[in-house]
């Protein structure tokens, strides 16, 4: 045997056993690509990017996350499904963002059904039963959550009334924030958050539904002028990892990424506490104007957010029920 074929033999071994090892459960460093819908200085985002050093350093980088932020790798809509095709093993989506495919997952963006952080955690217990079956069908496991701060309502004008809201092109996310609009009397159109500044630049949106934080990240105030504090809702944020790509991981890996999850989790939560009272004050800061809604603006959301609800009810079916029933024996 000369020198070049035992060179050769060589390599290729090495090859083989670098193949082996890289399919191997945690036995070399595994790399998952995360993409996330929002940029690096939103708070979920920073959140994540902790929740993945978090992993590194657990697993003493025999995992690394790699975060994509603001849809460079794959765009919000497509989040869940790549996901789930295995396109990529982990990524962050708006959990209503899904409850077309069933309506348990649009539980959270219920108006006016949870307004404050007590009632949103009270809201995700009675729900999270029936979230992890329904993502566990779709081979996919929940690996934390964490609220918005609550929704508020941006427009170019002032509004006192619903009428006001009549005929407005009104930015949509989701099933939810469509329907809101819709039963408002104003158009729902979708935009998603990076081409916010530009949608109402053009003239393809007049108003829209979200929370402090994407108003102050986005720079509201170039190019709207009010925001009403309405607390609609505490929209979630989900994170999930494919079945598939978390069976791939040993015991000490996953319990390493669990215990970061669960670390993730409770600082995502403060987070956006303290990202509702800065980013409220940053709107107020550059010049908008920060008001509660009217007497009439809220009777006429609570109407919204009652006819919401009984229409989930019946859309959810007794699964939705069942969590109602939880939520309300709660509080």
């Amino acid at each position: 045997m000369n020198a070049f074929t035992t060179r050769s033999r060589m390599l290729a071994a090495a090859a083989v056993l670098s193949t082996g090892l890289a399919a191997g459960p945690a036995l070399a460093e595994t790399t998952w690509d995360m993409p996330t819908p929002y940029p690096d200085n939103n708070f979920h985002t920073l959140n994540i990017q902790k929740f993945a050093e978090d992993v590194k350093e657990k697993t003493g980088g025999e995992l690394v996350i790699k975060v994509h932020p603001a849809g460079s790798l794959i765009k919000h809509p497509e989040i869940k499904n790549s996901v789930r095709s295995g396109v990529v093993p982990v990524g962050e989506f708006l959990m209503s963002q899904a409850q077309n495919e069933n309506p348990i997952f649009g539980i959270d963006s219920v108006p006016f059904l949870a307004t404050d952080y007590a009632a949103s955690a009270k809201l995700w217990d009675a729900a999270k039963p029936a979230v992890d079956e329904a993502l566990q069908k779709q081979g996919l496991k929940v690996l934390y959550t964490v609220p918005w701060p609550p929704q508020g309502i941006y427009t170019k004008q002032p509004i006192d009334k619903m009428d006001d809201l009549k005929g407005m092109k009104f930015r949509a996310y989701n099933t939810a924030t469509e329907r809101v609009a819709t039963l408002a009397g104003a158009v729902p159109t979708q935009v998603e958050v990076p081409d916010l500044p530009q949608a109402f630049a053009t003239g393809r949106v007049d108003a829209m539904i979200t929370s402090p934080s994407t108003g102050a990240n986005s720079k509201a105030w170039d190019y709207v002028s009010h925001y009403y504090d309405t607390k609609a809702w505490l929209p979630r944020n989900i994170i999930v990892v494919s079945d598939k790509a978390w069976r791939r991981l040993d015991e000490k890996t996953q319990q390493a990424v669990i215990d970061a999850a669960a670390a993730a989790e409770s600082r995502g939560l403060e987070m956006s506490k303290q990202e509702t009272e800065e980013k409220t004050k940053v709107l107020a800061d550059n010049g908008m104007t920060v008001a509660q809604p009217s007497d009439a603006l809220k009777q006429g959301f609570a109407d919204i957010g009652k006819t919401m609800t009984e229409e989930w009810a019946k859309t959810a079916g007794e699964s939705g029920k069942a969590v109602l029933d939880t939520y309300r024996a709660a509080n």
